[in-house]
């Protein structure tokens, strides 16, 4: 996953690891463990994250340089 985008948005909001593990209804513990690429996200999660940052999964991923969402349909 792209680890350094999450961080990256989150820094970017400035937030911290705790707001954002807030955010998911998760521990800070583990989200730090999704930053660093220890633990996987799930999708419910990932989708959560997309959407509050408002980009797409797939920037998320690591699997596009463009960072805007698509259009929902």
């Amino acid at each position: 996953m792209g680890m350094n985008r999450l961080r990256d948005l989150r820094e970017d909001k400035e937030l911290s690891q705790r707001q954002v593990a807030e955010i998911l209804g998760t521990s800070t513990q583990y989200y730090q463990k999704y930053e660093k690429g220890v633990r996987p996200i799930s999708v419910e999660r990932l989708e959560l994250l997309a959407d509050f940052y408002n980009t797409s999964t797939d920037y998320l991923l690591g699997r596009t340089k463009i960072s805007e969402p698509y259009p929902k349909d």
